[in-house]
């Protein structure tokens, strides 16, 4: 009854951490380039009673043995990297990536972060950055007097000037792309870092074949989360956490029964 207390326990806390990370896919569903992530979760060490194969004569095996196992705890929650929905917003500084790879973006400390987010804007000094000021890598700049931007499926970004009828040059936006993209570190504000588990990123130009995808003008990337799905994870996680609170009434019962035999 004790490994019964103590299993059943392992359980509650690993469905609370579940509901947790359901919680944040679900405040988190109207966010732009937001990729879900998923928990998962495996069993701990098990007490062998009786070890399978072990010897049941001197000519016989144990067929299965007696284990048992002292609970689960949660392992990870991994980042699903599927596509999510495009919106048109008609805003030419507004882009999404057909398929796999990320923007880079410089820090304030120097360093290259990484997001699906596309939601550019021009600072007052005609570069593009993030919503949160943060400038494209390699950083592309757009004169203030420039009437229209484009920016091609390939990346390259170009303005027209006042007077003109050819289109010049601004720059060209590259992406970003990891052998293990799931080993991302998540660090907030739609961005994340390299790690050793993701690999050294691949850069290259979209549509190229480095396998990066394509660029889309005038839309956002939705965040992926299906709220239907995640409440009815919800409610999956709600029932194995109540399940596991009666099995630890019902140790507790078992508890109560053995106390009251002297009586």
């Amino acid at each position: 009854m004790i490994r019964a207390l103590y299993s059943a326990a392992s359980g509650m806390t690993a469905q609370q951490l579940n509901v947790d990370n359901i919680a944040n896919n679900l405040a988190n569903a109207n966010t732009a380039g937001y990729k879900l992530r998923r928990a998962q979760f495996q069993d701990l060490l098990y007490q062998n009673l009786v070890q399978p194969g072990a010897s049941a004569g001197q000519q016989t095996l144990v067929p299965t043995g007696l284990q048992l196992g002292l609970g689960t705890r949660a392992a990870s929650n991994e980042i699903i990297f599927t596509q999510g929905n495009f919106a048109s917003t008609e805003n030419p500084l507004d882009v999404v990536i057909q398929g796999r790879g990320f923007f880079q973006v410089r820090l304030p400390t120097g360093d290259i972060a990484y997001t699906r987010a596309g939601s550019l804007h021009v600072d007052r000094d005609g570069n593009l950055v993030t919503s949160d000021g943060d400038p494209l890598e390699p950083q592309i700049t757009i004169p203030a007097e420039a009437q229209s931007v484009t920016i091609a499926p390939d990346g390259t970004v170009s303005y027209l000037l006042p007077g003109q009828t050819t289109a010049q040059q601004a720059g060209q936006i590259q992406l970003a792309n990891f052998q293990n993209p799931a080993g991302l570190n998540s660090i907030g504000r739609n961005l994340y870092m390299a790690t050793d588990s993701s690999g050294d990123p691949t850069v290259a130009n979209p549509g190229g074949q480095e396998g990066l995808g394509t660029l889309l003008q005038g839309y956002v990337e939705q965040s992926n989360v299906s709220v239907v799905e995640e409440f009815i994870n919800l409610i999956v996680s709600q029932r194995a956490y109540e399940a596991n609170s009666k099995v630890v009434k019902a140790a507790d019962d078992m508890y109560q029964q053995v106390n009251n035999l002297p009586r």
